[in-house]
């Protein structure tokens, strides 16, 4: 099995505003963001499947609505888990929650702090994730930086998810791109809570700070609770395997540490749905 657990749909129009604006500046002025249907099946197509996320974060101009993502799951239900994407400044956000879960076959949520100007910890948000406790669904978090200026970059720091953790002791939660660049901070996350992931996507690009997040996750022993994902369209299935497998080369011929083979291994092979309950 390969499965990723981290990938994104992106239709014409649903990306704008202050993120869309930030792409621009770093990828030039002709840049719009879309990953449709049609482009993630070519991503997927042979691997076991993948988890693929809403996103509702007008803050920073991106609307990618459940349905859209639904009626894509939808057509390959045994592959893709659609993942649901709930503001959660709005009053309803709870309610929102359980229809997308009930009545559009969603199978998580997806949150993000810095691109839906929230602070997580804020008490007025638990009732969301009662909900997603009371429904046995999993909570993927963008815990980490941003490129976007807009966004709440103080809301974004892993140990605000500690407090959750513990009021919601069985809510399942994943921590994406390991909380970059506060990988130790997220790593103390996960150690200390037993139902708290984390997915190393979007990082391979910086191969030292990879080396390093995962170097520290096997000094903490914590390499179990790693799921695989890419942030495609980002980045590819395949471009993030490759990259794992090659997170010793920085490092090659030297003393310092290697992350052993079947580890690297184990961690592209993970049974994700199983270990989320998705399945």
């Amino acid at each position: 099995m390969i499965f990723d657990s981290h990938t994104h749909l992106f239709g014409p129009g649903q990306v704008g505003g202050p993120t869309l604006r930030a792409l621009k500046r770093a990828w030039g002025p002709d840049f719009e963001m879309v990953a449709d249907y049609e482009d993630h099946q070519k991503n997927i197509e042979e691997f076991s499947g993948s988890i693929v996320l809403a996103f509702d974060a007008p803050a920073t101009g991106i609307v990618v609505p459940n349905d859209y993502v639904a009626d894509y799951c939808s057509q390959d239900s045994y592959r893709l888990f659609g993942f649901a994407s709930i503001d959660p400044n709005k009053e309803n956000a709870a309610r929102l929650l359980e229809e997308s879960i009930r009545e559009l076959g969603l199978r998580g949520l997806k949150l993000g702090p810095i691109y839906q100007n929230f602070y997580p910890d804020d008490r007025k948000h638990y009732e969301l994730y009662k909900k997603a406790s009371e429904l046995n669904v999993p909570i993927l978090w963008h815990q980490g930086t941003s490129f976007v200026p807009e966004g709440y970059l103080d809301a974004s720091r892993p140990a605000a998810l500690d407090p959750i953790a513990r009021e919601f002791p069985n809510l399942k939660m994943i921590i994406a791109h390991m909380g970059h660049p506060w990988v130790d901070e997220c790593i103390s996350v996960v150690r200390k809570n037993p139902y708290v992931y984390m997915d190393l996507s979007a990082l391979f690009p910086r191969p030292w700070q990879f080396y390093n997040a995962m170097v520290s996750a096997l000094e903490y022993g914590v390499t179990d609770k790693i799921l695989f994902g890419s942030d495609y369209p980002f980045f590819t299935t395949k471009q993030t395997i490759e990259g794992l497998q090659n997170v010793n080369s920085l490092v090659e011929g030297t003393n310092m540490p290697k992350i052993p083979d079947e580890i690297i291994h184990s961690i592209i092979h993970r049974n994700t749905p199983e270990i989320l309950n998705l399945v």
